[in-house]
């Protein structure tokens, strides 16, 4: 076209045009997020219920495709980038949400719907084993007519097993599409089918800001948790297991000491029972070989507890003692850093 043609055609372009056109301008600078949707399908009374409940919110602008491409060109070079996305039947979202919230708010708002004759199924659609509210009747044969295995059982229609009856892609002609609906099944997802967002040079696609927050929270949480075990386990000081180190050090450097024999006040009651044990263990067997080899005062002690008794006395300190080591110190690396760990 010449300069001259271009310009007879600009100037013959009605104003209620040129006004749509500046409308959208005056949105796309007043507006921090502008996402472009689809409204393909969507019957004109639920679009006008999507409108009332993003009032407040968003603001949804409908109009021809090729005034949202002029006015998307004759604006910033970087929301240009979001013409790609008009195609279709499209609708340009104006709001100064963040688009994850956008998205998630959009997603809440669907309604499901029944699929209508020559319908693309959105996804597999498949109808489960078991009773149905139908009584006998001719619905049987259309189930059956339509794919669908029935029977009647206990005076019910039932459907005899799981069948999937249409794949995602699938045409879904008038038979099955009456079926479904008479079942309650709702496939189809009515709602402003959010493609993209436009935020501060940035576009977001839908695929980006579909986000599972249940496998979100439980990827942090497992990522802390990994975290707090790294710091424990390589003795690294942080605010959040400063008090299990010391704790864990503190633990460690007991279990030395007693292992040790290092004679220290909180431990010097454990190393006494640890000593009686050993002495009594000691003086028992020395008796079963020469009577004469124990002081009196030993033999009054042997006698005064049972053999049993003595026994388990004898065992206990130092099998807890190694137990408790095992348990708490499964390597001598790991004790010195439990100790470097509580003395600096």
């Amino acid at each position: 076209m010449t300069t001259e043609a271009a310009a007879h055609h600009s100037i013959h372009i009605p104003k209620w045009k040129k006004d749509e056109i500046e409308d959208i301008k005056n949105l796309l600078t007043t507006h921090s997020s502008i996402g472009v949707v689809g409204v393909t399908g969507i019957p004109s009374n639920q679009l006008q219920i999507m409108r009332k409940n993003l009032r407040g919110m968003a603001e949804i602008k409908m109009c021809r495709n090729s005034m949202i491409d002029r006015a998307l060109n004759e604006s910033a070079e970087d929301i240009k980038k979001i013409n790609k996305y008009v195609e279709d039947q499209t609708a340009l979202l104006f709001t100064n949400e963040n688009p994850f919230k956008l998205y998630k708010i959009l997603e809440k708002g669907k309604t499901s719907a029944p699929i209508k004759a020559g319908g693309i199924s959105p996804k597999d659609i498949v109808i489960e084993k078991g009773p149905t509210s139908f009584p006998p009747g001719p619905i049987v044969g259309e189930l059956t007519g339509a794919g669908i295995p029935a029977g009647i059982e206990g005076g019910k229609v039932v459907i005899r097993e799981t069948k999937t009856v249409a794949r995602k892609g699938d045409v879904v002609d008038a038979k099955l599409a009456s079926i479904l609906s008479r079942l309650d099944i709702h496939p189809v997802e009515l709602g402003l089918e959010l493609r993209a967002v436009y935020e501060k040079g940035m576009i977001y696609e839908s695929k980006l800001l579909a986000v599972d927050e249940t496998q979100y929270l439980a990827n942090l949480t497992t990522a802390v948790q990994r975290a707090f075990n790294l710091s424990i386990n390589s003795a690294y000081p942080a605010k959040a297991t400063i008090s299990t180190l010391l704790t864990k050090a503190a633990s460690q450097s007991r279990n030395l000491a007693i292992n040790a024999e290092i004679i220290m006040p909180d431990i010097i009651d454990v190393l006494l029972g640890k000593a009686n044990a050993q002495m009594l263990s000691l003086g028992r067997i020395a008796s079963e070989k020469d009577a004469n080899s124990v002081s009196g005062k030993l033999k009054e002690k042997l006698a005064a507890a049972p053999k049993e008794a003595k026994q388990a006395g004898v065992a206990a300190a130092p099998k807890e003692a190694k137990e408790e080591k095992k348990k708490e110190e499964p390597k001598e690396t790991d004790i010195a850093a439990g100790l470097g760990s509580l003395f600096g």
